[in-house]
């Protein structure tokens, strides 16, 4: 929210501030994430704060006539992907509409009072024409919420829910890793539906004031939220083979070194990052299962997934593998019969190509992707 704020803010209120030191402030910012991270509530909660006249576009109608005039001004173009693709790969309308699109940027005069802000899921699909210095100077990505965010974002769309005291939305946020913004509202959604769901027998035949004091008595539970839990999945993943899987120790018989080793390489670093953080310590990347076929590697990689409460996925084009895991971690990447995706370099042409990726998108694991093990 700093980075937006200053692109935005700080030209639409104090313009004279980039004037007394010779630059030109931001005119275009584009906004990248998942759905439902809250890309498109963000850029109005700036506009409200800016109290700057706004205008919301859904397709090719921009103005930049229209903008100067209401100067200072937010133009906000939701789903850029669609309205601005890629020149090379678009028909001769879509062409147009892009080249509309620069030509109205290029356009604007009183740079400090008109921003134009973008927002898609899809960045890469947009015309690079678009993304270069002057147009939309600075690209912000909003992510996949961590705990503190999930817990702040579930205290949000349960303040007007009649709670009982037993919720726990501490522990909600806590296992709902790779849950976006509007997850969580759906979750909360579908935990007053199970309250109500349980009571439509009696309220039906109510009437009156019997009917007050049933609607009186109802109370969203922790049990009821557990429930809608076991029913939804984060919806970076709902195109994904994902299992939460319902797997523990006690499901695997023996192999009593193997699980210490997994627990003290995947499990510890979940459950105690600041150990980790304390003693300079950075957590393995990696895991190698290997063993005859029937031994229980699949088994023992879904046991860890679940005594981590992490989300587990598999059976996934390997350039979708990392990108779904980025977004839903912490999450366990099970690559099963990795002899044939990881070939030895030098027989195959494609096998080597895919050797490659799979090193590059180990490597380049950061600080954000930081939970995730394959």
């Amino acid at each position: 929210m700093a980075q937006i704020r200053e692109c935005v803010e700080l030209p639409l209120k104090n313009p004279e501030i980039f004037n007394s030191i010779g630059v030109k402030p931001p005119k275009g910012i584009l906004l990248h994430g998942p759905p439902g991270t809250g890309k498109t509530l963000i850029a109005r909660a700036v506009a409200n704060e800016t109290s700057a006249f706004v205008k919301c576009i859904n397709g090719p109608e921009i103005q930049s006539q229209w903008a100067e005039r209401n100067a200072p001004s937010i133009i906000f173009i939701d789903e850029m992907d669609s309205i601005a693709p890629k020149r090379a790969d678009s028909d001769y309308y879509e062409k147009s509409i892009v080249s509309q699109l620069l030509t109205l940027m290029d356009g604007l005069k009183s740079r400090a009072h008109v921003i134009v802000m973008g927002a898609t899921n899809l960045p890469n699909s947009i015309d690079p024409a678009l993304r270069r210095h002057g147009r939309f100077d600075r690209e912000i990505y909003i992510g996949v919420p961590d705990e503190i965010g999930r817990l702040e974002v579930l205290r949000i769309h349960t303040k007007n829910m009649k709670l009982a005291e037993d919720v726990e939305l501490e522990s909600i946020a806590k296992d709902t890793h790779g849950y976006v913004g509007a997850d969580l509202a759906a979750l909360c959604t579908e935990a007053a539906l199970q309250c109500i769901r349980e009571s439509m027998d009696e309220l039906n035949m109510a009437d009156g004031e019997k009917k007050a004091k049933i609607l009186n008595s109802m109370y969203v539970t922790n049990e009821h939220f557990l429930t809608s839990l076991g029913t939804s999945n984060p919806s970076a993943l709902r195109e994904t083979t994902v299992q939460v899987p319902k797997v523990s120790w006690e499901d695997v018989g023996g192999l009593e070194n193997v699980k210490r080793e997994l627990q003290e390489t995947v499990q510890y670093p979940v459950e105690h990052p600041e150990k980790f953080e304390k003693f300079g310590m950075s957590p393995s990347k990696g895991v190698l299962l290997y063993g005859p076929p029937g031994c229980g590697k699949t088994l023992l990689a879904k046991a860890i997934a679940s005594e981590c409460k992490a989300n587990f996925i598999m059976k996934l084009k390997l350039e979708k593998f990392f990108v779904k895991a980025r977004q839903s971690a912490p999450c366990v990447l099970f690559f099963d019969e990795l002899d044939s995706i990881a070939v030895q370099r030098g027989n195959d042409a494609d096998g080597d190509r895919v050797l490659n990726q799979l090193l590059t998108e180990m490597d380049g694991m950061n600080a954000r992707t930081k939970e995730i093990w394959h």
